[in-house]
């Protein structure tokens, strides 16, 4: 009989702004991991940037997180992070919020992505 493997799943993690949070969380994303630690991080007016980046390094560190979505203007506060972030897993992704709107020339992700092609893959 063949042994039939799964592959193992991998959760979303989130640094968002309360009305982003609150969006995925009611879509189910919420999880604790064995160490009682969300894989979000709501975003306040008082939160600082030290607790950001904290919060950021501890959900790319964890290994049952895949991808990471954050908010593009709360990226923009931790830049470094994600600039020095190379591992394809977990993967980060920049998403718009409410208040603030995409800008794909701010998202270094996609500047990596887009320098791996060039124009002639396109055609």
């Amino acid at each position: 009989m063949a042994k039939v493997t799964m592959a193992k799943s991998h959760l979303m993690g989130l640094v968002g702004d309360e009305d982003t949070c609150t969006a995925f969380l009611l879509g189910g994303i919420g999880e604790l991991n064995n160490a009682r630690e969300p894989n979000f991080l709501v975003v306040k007016k008082d939160t600082t940037i030290g607790e950001i980046e904290t919060n950021l390094k501890k959900l790319l560190a964890r290994k049952d997180i895949g991808i990471v979505l954050i908010n593009q203007h709360i990226a923009n506060d931790v830049r470094h992070i994600i600039e020095a972030h190379t591992a394809a897993i977990p993967a980060i992704l920049e998403i718009p919020s409410k208040e603030h709107p995409y800008d794909s020339a701010k998202d270094s992700i996609l500047r990596r992505a887009k320098g791996m092609f060039s124009v002639e893959d396109m055609r």
